[in-house]
């Protein structure tokens, strides 16, 4: 529970082995990881090892927050209630992990208050180990306010499919986080066992010690533990911080995502060439262009682009957090480039076509068949709020959520038929 302070030929290396999930203890409800068959060692900078007996697989390490979700959409003044949620990236790819069968925990601090009891609590409900989140008797868990475009015509409605976050974030319990956490017990024990550990830039811009705490993360390279780092840049947190600091953070890791949006206003470029030279040590950096395609390139020159499926969407929240969940579970499970590519995709997918930051995937039998459907199939699958349009998909099978931990895993599957007609809309949360 929280604690009180005082394999594949190219790109990242697949975990292939299993072993047991740890437990998340939100205070008196507790909520199991669950094992994963699909859990195992990473070859990675020396003989592959495998986890510690009873530790999650991946362990993302970062701030979240209480969340608070309009109940209508349009601009802030013009809503009446709000609904108490939590969010944050690091936890919801945690969330996401283990929604697709990858043991996972997430490392953090929360204020002693009930947005922390509420944000564990809900973490550990997705089968997330929160046992070493540590409960700050000084400082606020964070918290941010969502703003979902709508069709009001008021002056300042963002417009239909647009959001935008508010963020009271500054001293907040997480901005504590620190070298300091590599001598705590209980995150030493899930670091120790970790054969993924999955890092990103929002932690770099909350404070210093925070980024000291990347930096150290970062530097603590272990046989059988891949880093994945996940840019997430965020203008407004680096207002009085020097984002300077990044590019080695970046270039440190096994394996880099970045959209090349955020390549362009932060780096200058988002040439997926371009960034592939500038970040020239992580095994496989990964480019996201927005809606149109995704670029897995190689430190040996070899490269992959994969397009994005045709989405109707809901909300834009929480679909890069989903692509890194999608994309790092399937090296997990040790598919090729073009599958680890669409597995993110569909994971973003479901994400953009849900309110939240978290969405739940279609059955399993319909995730094989879109992973190995040919390009021209691939092409024609749809995404909507109503589930996932695809002559892949047979007209029989189930519209059945996956549920978060005991997911099924990722396996082969069938092919579609380019004619979006020709069957009905399934998958449906």
């Amino acid at each position: 529970m929280p604690r009180q302070d005082a394999a594949v030929s190219s790109g990242t290396p697949p975990l292939d082995s299993p072993t047991a999930a740890g437990r998340a203890e939100p205070g008196p409800a507790a909520a199991p990881g669950g094992p994963s068959a699909h859990d195992g060692p990473v070859a990675h900078g020396g003989a592959a090892t495998r986890p510690t007996p009873g530790t999650p697989t991946a362990v993302c390490v970062g701030e979240s927050m209480a969340v608070l979700l309009p109940d209508r959409p349009g601009p802030l003044e013009a809503v009446e209630n709000f609904h108490l949620s939590v969010g944050g990236a690091e936890s919801n790819v945690a969330g996401a992990l283990a929604a697709l069968g990858v043991s996972s925990a997430w490392i953090s601090r929360v204020g002693d208050d009930g947005f922390g009891r509420r944000l564990v609590g809900e973490v550990a409900a997705r089968g997330v180990d929160v046992s070493a989140v540590a409960v700050d008797p000084h400082r606020p868990t964070g918290l941010y306010l969502k703003e979902v475009g709508g069709s009001t015509g008021a002056r300042h409605d963002l417009g239909p499919g647009r959001s935008r976050l508010h963020y009271h974030r500054r001293g907040s319990a997480a901005a504590a986080l620190s070298p300091a956490l590599l001598d705590d017990p209980a995150a030493v024990r899930l670091l120790a066992g970790a054969r993924l550990l999955h890092l990103s830039g929002i932690t770099a811009a909350l404070s210093d010690d925070c980024l000291a705490l990347l930096r150290a993360l970062l530097a603590d390279r272990r046989p059988g533990r891949l880093t994945s780092f996940d840019l997430n840049w965020r203008p407004a947190l680096w207002l009085d911080r020097d984002p300077a600091v990044l590019p080695p953070l970046l270039d440190a890791a096994d394996l880099l995502l970045l959209g090349a949006d955020e390549g362009e206003a932060a780096f200058g470029t988002g040439d997926p060439l371009a960034l592939r030279r500038r970040f020239p040590s992580p095994a496989t950096v990964v480019v996201k262009d927005a809606a149109r395609t995704v670029t897995a390139l190689e430190r040996d020159g070899a490269a992959v682009t994969e397009p994005a499926l045709a989405v109707e969407v809901v909300e834009a929240t929480g679909a890069g957090d989903a692509f890194a969940a999608g994309y790092l579970a399937a090296t997990v499970r040790g598919l090729d480039q073009r599958r680890r590519l669409r597995l993110g995709h569909l994971s973003a997918a479901c994400a953009l076509t849900a309110h939240g930051d978290q969405a739940e995937l279609p059955p399993e039998p319909v995730v094989a068949a879109l992973l190995n459907a040919s390009p021209r199939e691939w092409a024609a699958t749809r995404v909507s709020a109503d589930g996932i349009v695809s002559p892949v998909l047979p007209a029989a099978a189930p519209p059945r959520p996956v549920p978060s931990a005991t997911a099924a895993p990722v396996t082969g599957g069938g092919v579609t038929d380019p004619r979006p007609a020709a069957s009905p809309a399934l998958g449906a949360r």
